[in-house]
């Protein structure tokens, strides 16, 4: 009896401190992530019956049977229209809100279809698509990152391999790029600062993502005038080009923001913070000023493309392109709600489904 008792007693201890250890044991780490964090991909389902949720799963169940168009290279910047692979490129580049479409659609519905075609798409362009490190170019990838946000803990191994090496080529060409003082001032940068501190982000770099900190902070500084604004403003004279610079540096906040740090209020020795950028420019989006495009640009390509007749590059700019940008400022500062819906209501527009889904200010 004593050494069945004691035989028990060992066995009861035995497990008390197993279950002890494995409930002292840490948890597995939070996939990282780069600017859609798993808190709002848990809130997706609820909104599946929204008119947001069923206009993209509307969409996403069109795109189906759609197969991918994946390149192994694209190039459009400093192209006309039929030059070199410019249409090519502009083909291929119409999978990237298709698959943004379908990742949205498999969180709303949980429809195991919709994420086959996401991972049809990413090994589509992956490994076949290495970074070129063109930040024109590949700026549209922003929205295969958010893509796999969404969708990364539920893709296969071999395509999360693949993807991540894609996302490890951007965020280490884009910041040995930008470790060169002397890059930095116009769109070109904040695009690339964008895209670094987005693969930084998804990789969960910590000194990759320092390092994009102190690369938006410089371009900033660079970029936008004490007074609000910009560089671009000043080489080209127009608003498009505001807008350029304003809505991948606004990402970069968005992603900061995702990680509980405010960039977008940051306001750099000798500049001004991309708030004050977006202030700058309210009153063009507002119609309260106007503004005739390029008139003294001083880059000859945008006489070029204003003589070859392609949209937006002479006349009077339109205040609906500042619909982005609007929408962004305000997931950034839920202040900005105000502003946004004013201008939704005068211009007719409705903010893009995919940004009220993810990067919800209300």
């Amino acid at each position: 009896m004593l050494r069945s008792f004691a035989c028990g007693a060992f066995g009861f201890f035995a497990l008390s401190s197993l279950l002890h250890a494995q409930s002292a044991a840490p948890a597995p780490a939070a996939a990282p992530f780069a600017a859609i964090p798993p808190s709002t991909v848990a809130t997706l389902p609820a909104k599946a019956s929204t008119p947001d949720g069923q206009d993209i799963i509307q969409q996403a169940t069109a795109d189906l049977t759609r197969p991918p168009g994946a390149l192994a290279k694209l190039h459009t910047e400093g192209t006309l229209p039929h030059q070199g692979i410019r249409d090519q490129s502009a083909a291929a580049e119409k999978d990237f809100p298709v698959l943004l479409d379908l990742a949205l659609a498999y969180r709303l519905t949980g429809d195991a279809r919709f994420l086959k075609q996401t991972d049809a798409y990413f090994s589509a362009w992956f490994p076949l698509y290495h970074a070129s490190l063109n930040p024109i170019d590949e700026t549209n990838f922003d929205h295969f990152i958010f893509a796999y946000d969404l969708t990364r803990s539920a893709l296969p191994a071999a395509t999360q391999t693949a993807v991540n090496g894609f996302l490890t080529e951007l965020a280490q060409g884009y910041l040995k790029f930008l470790q060169n003082p002397k890059r930095y001032g116009d769109n070109w940068e904040s695009h690339r600062v964008k895209l670094a501190t987005l693969a930084a982000y998804a990789l969960g770099d910590a000194g990759m993502i320092a390092q994009a900190r102190q690369d938006f902070s410089t371009q900033i500084a660079h970029n936008i005038r004490p007074d609000g604004s910009v560089l671009d403003f000043e080489k080209r004279d127009a608003l498009h080009y505001v807008v350029y610079d304003l809505e991948p540096l606004s990402v970069a906040c968005l992603a900061a923001k995702a990680h509980g740090q405010d960039w977008f209020h940051e306001v750099p020795p000798g500049g001004a913070s991309v708030a004050q950028g977006v202030d700058w420019f309210l009153p063009y989006a507002r119609g309260e000023k106007t503004h005739q495009e390029f008139v003294h640009s001083v880059v000859k390509f945008d006489a070029q493309r204003a003589q070859a007749g392609v949209p937006g590059f002479t006349g009077r700019w339109d205040r609906k392109g500042a619909l982005g940008l609007l929408a962004f400022a305000a997931a950034l500062d839920p202040a900005r709600q105000a502003e946004l819906d004013q201008f939704t209501a005068s211009t007719g527009q409705r903010v893009p489904a995919w940004i009220v889904l993810v990067f919800p200010s209300r």
